[in-house]
């Protein structure tokens, strides 16, 4: 029998996990109460995970668990008794992001079959098998592979590898994302975005949508992702209704199991109610999948009267009972409204609501009058399960307490992408120099002057976010060439590139290698890393609640908030650009890759005394994108000296705290 992909289907409530058994699903991914990166989705209890793993068990389907969030050190309790309860039921796998969950599970709760999520970034083979080298069963692509790539990653991967083949897409690689935890401490990696890449920002005067992706949908290359045999094609959508989860399945159903019934497929997704589609990179046409139009759904009118039970929309829309709609204002905040009563007049069609809505907004048809689906279970099983004893969890804690490096008076390290830097720098204030360069500039490096000679033990190359499948052996050999020449110290960009690295080697991971818990540090730790660097969007709390204290931290930097390999427009001939707070932002175009920075550097100068009066001894100057100056570094040395803050400059989340 010709292999067949596993269809995985989202659920975020109740309906929707009934519409995906309902519409053929092989399995089902949902999240509980906490830790799973759609936040505002109603998510599910434990009694009501219990059954819903009675009920699919039944029918054959799978369960899926996501905990794909990062976890706080005052969240590692509440995380033990989540694996704990997990550990004891039937749940097929869980889905993780964190270093630090994948730690906890592997070695106190082994009973549990681990994936990892997209959220971890894996882009080619090399992340593949270093995950399955490590006890991850299988792994969640990012969804900007090209066709080729995902076919080679397919012949060198001994993991299972799933793939996103159906639904929104974000600009930046998933887990790779700040820029909605910068402008308000609602992490994407805690699952709080609140999608600035969807919002309209004005460039050279000119006011347009400079990120906001279609939607994905592959439908067509069904049969070649059976062909490659992926493990399992993904549907996204845990926010979505459950009429969209019944639909959408339905077709890929269709599709999966009659690869001559794929138009008929792809006539039921138009009805869908998503935003434009695109097959993006895999397709190949990436050029095409920016869409100015930041909303999905049919446009329906517009809001021009508030009445006393509702609102009067300007429509030749036909209006039904059952039908979805969203009323969205001028930044894209939106309401969802069920059309349970209207009325026609003169003045439009009057919807009988209790919803807030504002004169002037558009209203867009999203779902059309779809079956029924139950929201509730009849009742609920029994969870059988035994809560975490005391004495377990006093051994796992003890178990992650960071031991310590220790230093009398505080270590620099500085992040540079232009060798004219080593001309502004005094090399001997910073115990280390992080070269952030393009791959091609490495051989470059005068390894062989007296200058590199005297000072090479300082030096570190970072390793670029994104290597290529196609790019993997040409790394291998770069990094080989620079242990030659003596090079001993690299930085990590993701953790399965310590696999490019023979022992002996000293390696440090960056702020992309995210540690928010000592589990985490942990079991980085446990791989061979020597030393760690603290996430740039981590909160001073979260800090000190943590044992460790020999990472470095991040003093000062202009934030990467995007890293993405989708090109974009952008008209200003500095590649800046506002949005509606006049907050402002650039654009940085190298090796392919796009990234957006704040203009407003996070400085945590005036935090010094505090950090070290709390242990922290080991601090970094990130001047990427910086001009090469003297000026700057001896300016942050003088206000981390004097405990100052740096004008003008924010803090993040350090003092307001991270969602």
């Amino acid at each position: 029998m010709d292999f067949k992909p596993e269809l995985l289907i989202p659920a975020g409530n109740i309906e929707a996990f009934h519409a995906a058994i309902e519409g053929g699903a092989d399995a089902i991914f949902l999240g509980l109460k906490q830790f799973n990166a759609r936040g505002r989705a109603v998510n599910f209890s434990n009694a009501q995970l219990v059954t819903m793993l009675d009920v699919a068990g039944k029918k054959g389907v799978k369960i899926y668990v996501t905990l794909n969030t990062v976890i706080k050190n005052a969240e590692i309790p509440e995380l033990l008794d989540v694996l704990n309860f997990l550990s004891q039921t039937k749940v097929n796998a869980v889905i993780i992001q964190d270093w630090g969950v994948w730690y906890l599970a592997k070695k106190f709760f082994p009973k549990l079959t681990i994936h990892a999520s997209t959220q971890m970034a894996n882009h080619n083979s090399m992340g593949a098998n270093f995950s399955k080298k490590n006890g991850i069963e299988r792994v969640i692509m990012a969804r900007e592979l090209t066709h080729p790539e995902l076919e080679t990653i397919m012949q060198n991967s001994q993991s299972e590898v799933e793939i996103f083949v159906h639904g929104a897409l974000c600009y930046s690689f998933s887990g790779l994302c700040l820029f909605s935890s910068y402008l308000g401490g609602k992490g994407a990696n805690r699952g709080q975005c609140t999608q600035p890449c969807r919002r309209v920002f004005n460039d050279a005067g000119k006011e347009h949508a400079i990120f906001s992706l279609k939607d994905n949908q592959q439908i067509s290359l069904v049969p070649d992702f059976a062909k490659i045999k992926v493990a399992s094609l993904k549907i996204e959508g845990r926010m979505k209704s459950a009429a969209y989860v019944y639909r959408v399945a339905q077709a890929y159903r269709m599709a999966i199991d009659d690869h001559s019934k794929i138009e008929e497929a792809e006539e039921m997704l138009k009805w869908d109610f998503g935003r434009e589609k695109t097959d993006y990179f895999m397709g190949g046409k990436v050029r095409g999948s920016i869409s100015e139009k930041t909303n999905n759904g049919v446009y329906v009118g517009r809001v021009n009267a508030l009445s006393a039970c509702g609102f009067v929309v300007s429509t030749q829309h036909q209006f039904e009972k059952g039908q979805q709609l969203r009323v969205v204002n001028k930044v894209g905040d939106s309401v969802s409204v069920k059309v349970k009563e209207f009325v026609d007049s003169e003045a439009g069609v009057e919807i009988i609501t209790d919803k807030q809505i504002v004169k002037g907004n558009d209203v867009y048809l999203i779902g059309l009058p779809s079956k029924n689906f139950s929201s509730k279970f009849e009742v609920l099983k029994k969870e059988n399960t035994k809560p975490i004893s005391g004495a377990y969890k006093r051994k796992i804690r003890q178990d992650i307490q960071i031991k310590n490096q220790q230093s009398s008076r505080p270590e620099f390290f500085v992040r540079i992408d232009n060798l004219e830097w080593l001309r502004k720098l005094r090399v001997d204030d910073f115990k280390g120099i992080f070269l952030d360069l393009p791959k091609q500039e490495w051989r470059n490096i005068p390894f062989d002057s007296p200058f590199f000679k005297k000072n090479l033990q300082r030096f570190y190359i970072e390793i670029p976010g994104f290597i290529s499948e196609n790019h993997l052996k040409q790394m291998q050999q770069n990094i080989k060439w620079l242990i030659r020449k003596g090079l001993k110290n690299f930085v990590v960009s993701h953790l399965s590139q310590i696999e490019l690295f023979p022992k002996g080697v000293n390696v440090v991971t960056n702020e992309r290698v995210y540690i928010y818990n000592d589990a985490a540090i942990r079991g980085i730790k446990s791989l061979g890393v020597k030393q760690v660097t603290y996430p740039v969007e981590n909160d001073y709390e979260n800090l000190k609640k943590g044992t460790s204290r020999d990472g470095i931290v991040p003093m000062y930097a202009n934030p990467e908030l995007f890293f993405a390999r989708m090109p974009v427009d952008v008209y200003d001939k500095e590649d800046e650009f506002k949005d509606n707070t006049d907050k402002e932002f650039k654009r940085f175009v190298r090796n392919g890759m796009t990234s957006v920075y704040s203009k407003t550097p996070v400085a945590l100068m005036q935090y010094s005394k505090t950090l070290l009066n709390d242990g922290f001894f080991r601090f970094l100057f990130d001047l990427r994108t910086e001009s090469p100056s003297k000026h700057l570094p001896v300016k942050l040395f003088k206000k981390f000296k004097a405990s100052e803050q740096l004008q003008p400059s924010t803090t993040f989340n350090f003092k307001r705290g991270l969602s």
